[in-house]
């Protein structure tokens, strides 16, 4: 009879500094989590880009060819139905959409062509490849070739699989969040 008192009496303490120190432990998590997400801190998932912790660095001019951003797709029936597919997570952006991590290749009054590959101005883009299939053997429509027009860019991913401008068209420059810079990554 005594020892059952004493676990009974010993459990419930037990429990409760459990509970304390989890709830502590998820608070913690919760306010460093929200002190990332305000502080632009994300955490890619995707193979397009190196896996890991990046951070949205505010643009205060316009993007140039060449850089690395966050960008919001629009919402419009290929995201819609890129979300269906499976291409886009779910997230904040307009459409519920996550943001994509890209590299800007080609900005306003720039001539894309598209083929089997994509060129900028007549410059093949390295791992540009249009795919025909999607890895579960669905079809994929290439965009068109033509000018990128004022307001928007075309974006790429050298990752063969990715979702990009190949298969989209341009986005609008707006959706831009910001340049995309790496904290703490690895290779795909």
């Amino acid at each position: 009879m005594i020892m059952m008192k004493l676990e009974s009496g010993t459990m419930p303490r037990q429990r409760r500094r459990a509970c304390v120190t989890l709830s502590v432990a998820a608070g913690l998590l919760g306010v460093l989590f929200a002190a990332g997400w305000i502080g632009g801190l994300r955490i890619n998932t995707t193979p397009s880009e190196p896996l890991g912790l990046w951070r949205i660095v505010p643009l205060t001019r316009s993007v140039l060819p060449g850089e690395t951003v966050f960008v919001c797709p629009p919402d419009n029936p290929a995201m819609r139905e890129a979300r269906q597919r499976g291409y886009l997570r779910r997230g904040l952006c307009p459409g519920g959409f996550g943001p994509l991590i890209k590299t800007v290749i080609a900005v306003a009054r720039q001539r894309v062509d598209v083929s089997d590959h994509i060129a900028v101005d007549g410059v093949p883009i390295r791992g540009s490849r249009i795919a025909e299939k999607d890895a579960q053997g669905r079809s994929l429509r290439p965009d068109q070739s033509g000018m990128v027009r004022p307001g928007e860019v075309y974006l790429h991913s050298g990752f063969i699989g990715s979702w990009d401008s190949r298969y989209f068209g341009p986005v609008p420059e707006p959706g831009v969040l910001g340049l995309a810079q790496e904290v703490l990554t690895y290779g795909p």
